[in-house]
């Protein structure tokens, strides 16, 4: 019962990562569980042998969940929603307390190493980087309409100064 539903939630996540929890004290990993929740993720804290079976039902890829990954204590984190909001937040509450370390990750479909689910815990989050890729988009249409105002003040100028004239 317990094996099926966790591969209920392997199936729905769009993106997972396991994290060694070790060091994290319960009061921490209750605020971790509440940070995670209010992205819409939550942490999972089951046997690695629960997981490897339940992962291979639900047909994780098998270089996710290797022998060498599932050592120590593993969490699993999942996310239906954004699927980098959670790594940023786990990517910030490791920097306050040390732990947990991120293994090993799914993200959008594609599997991810520790190093780059650092990297995607310290973009900014997903509505700045659309502003930043819009401004970006824009940025050529503002030098054209500057460009172009200049030219009419230019004209209006030389006018002005005909007129008094």
């Amino acid at each position: 019962m317990f094996v099926d539903n966790l591969t209920a939630e392997l199936k729905l996540a769009k993106s997972l990562v396991l994290v060694n929890y070790t060091g994290l004290s319960v009061a921490s990993q209750q605020e971790l569980k509440k940070r995670l929740k209010d992205v819409g993720s939550k942490m999972l804290v089951v046997k690695n042998t629960l997981l490897k079976r339940a992962s291979e039902t639900a047909k994780i890829n098998k270089e996710v969940l290797t022998d060498e990954v599932l050592s120590g204590q593993t969490a699993l984190v999942v996310s239906e929603g954004d699927p980098t909001a959670f790594i940023q937040v786990l990517g910030k509450f490791a920097q306050e307390f040390s732990v947990p370390q991120m293994k090993v990750g799914i993200v959008d479909g594609l599997f991810q190493d520790n190093e780059t689910l650092m990297k995607l815990s310290t973009l900014p989050e997903r509505s700045v980087l659309l502003s930043q890729l819009l401004q970006t988009l824009m940025f050529p249409a503002y030098g054209l309409v500057s460009t172009l105002n200049g030219n009419l003040q230019k004209l209006v100028y030389v006018l002005d100064q005909k007129s008094k004239s």
